[in-house]
């Protein structure tokens, strides 16, 4: 077993025995730019405790660093929060080699396990329940559906430290373990990200989720997630829960996405005259041309937006295939509380505009104006018509947000 991977100390009682992966620039869809990590955590009471694994690749350096603590065969009890592949791959395998006295997860958690790998004999935990490991004490609060619906975090009550599993995390790879060392820039950008392309859809659960927490009086002073950095700072862990209440609280900004495609140009030019009437009306702007911008991007641009504009030229009767690409992206993210409007080109017949308006309506966006298309190159008039339409949006916009 390679002794070049150690873990890592948190607290008196936990380290971290994770993975960093390097080099993953696709997370089922979403551009993950800066890599990830998948933490897994080793509690160290009179039971020793696993919480979590990583992904399958990563299954000999995670027993590597277990083994730069304990002897992995030592290891008593294994946790699992949540059943999705990416914390889950390398259970098997671990299991395996470990052979521990139980696995413990939420009741979906079992059947998922049993499901995804043939795992018989999982324990079910109660939510609320609690685990005597031996001198510290460990309790479950489900989760579903926050994001699958076995997720449930876990509690070491004597450190006050939290096992999050997905929610608070984010894609970062580094060898830079707490949230305090890492320029807080970066984890509001990459904190954004993961939780507008992973946690929109379920906003309302993680705002029910998080008055809970309060009513129950609870109090973390480490908050550990299975991705990316771990808060132990009180300002850190502030921040966090407070970004996560205001994002799933999805309150309008005044700040709008102008998010397209263009064949020859022409829709390329509407989108910055939108754009001018937006900024000229007193909201920012971002234009985001389909050609350079993921649709990961889009995702994290609406979260932090109040209004959503989408152009498109007309294809095969039909709308371009990144807009509709980015607009099924969207639909599937749940955006709410959003104003819009739907332009573009066309040569001939001119579906796509009709197409995305539709597509808006659908997802619950109010369009603060008609669909606004123009034939081949835009004139004067038609720039001056989509600086309008910019203004219509602004308007609307700015009397949600006062």
């Amino acid at each position: 077993m390679s002794e070049v991977f150690k873990a890592r100390r948190i607290t008196d009682n936990v380290y971290w025995v994770g993975a960093v992966d390097w080099s993953i620039r696709d997370f089922h869809g979403y551009l993950t730019s800066r890599g990830t990590t998948y933490n897994a955590f080793l509690v160290m009471g009179e039971k020793t405790t696993l919480i979590d694994a990583v992904k399958k690749p990563f299954g000999e350096e995670l027993l590597a660093r277990i083994a730069s603590v304990v002897e992995p065969e030592r290891i008593d009890y294994v946790v699992s929060n949540h059943a999705e592949p990416d914390h889950t791959g390398a259970l098997p395998y671990v299991l395996e080699r470990v052979k521990p006295e139980k696995v413990f997860a939420s009741k979906m958690g079992a059947k998922a396990l049993a499901e995804h790998y043939g795992l018989d004999g999982v324990t079910a935990v109660e939510n609320g329940g609690k685990l005597d490991i031996g001198g510290l004490t460990l309790s479950f609060m489900e989760t579903r559906m926050l994001h699958w619906p076995d997720s449930m975090f876990t509690i070491l009550e004597e450190e006050r430290l939290l096992f999050s599993q997905d929610a608070f995390g984010m894609h970062l790879a580094g060898l830079e373990l707490f949230a305090d060392e890492i320029e807080r820039s970066v984890l509001e950008c990459e904190g954004a990200k993961y939780y507008a392309n992973i946690l929109t859809p379920y906003s309302k659960l993680v705002a029910a989720l998080l008055a809970k927490v309060k009513a129950a009086g609870l109090a973390f002073d480490v908050v550990a997630p299975d991705h990316g950095p771990i808060y132990r700072t009180p300002e850190d862990i502030e921040w966090v829960l407070g970004a996560y209440e205001r994002w799933a609280a999805q309150r309008p900004a005044p700040r709008a996405a102008v998010v397209y495609d263009s064949m020859w140009g022409s829709t390329d030019r509407m989108a910055r005259a939108i754009a001018e009437g937006l900024t000229a009306s007193g909201v920012e702007a971002k234009v985001m041309a389909l050609g350079a911008c993921h649709r990961s991007d889009v995702a994290t641009e609406v979260l932090e937006s109040g209004a959503l504009v989408v152009g498109s030229p007309t294809l095969n009767n039909n709308l371009f295939p990144t807009v509709a690409d980015v607009m099924s992206y969207l639909k599937g993210l749940k955006f709410s509380n959003l104003v819009g409007a739907a332009f573009g080109s066309y040569g001939w017949s001119g579906e796509s505009v009709k197409q995305v308006a539709a597509l808006l309506d659908e997802m619950g966006v109010e369009q603060a104006a008609p669909p606004l298309a123009v034939k081949y190159v835009p004139a004067e008039a038609d720039l001056k018509a989509c600086r309008e339409l910019g203004s219509k949006v602004a308007k609307a916009l700015l009397e949600r947000t006062g």
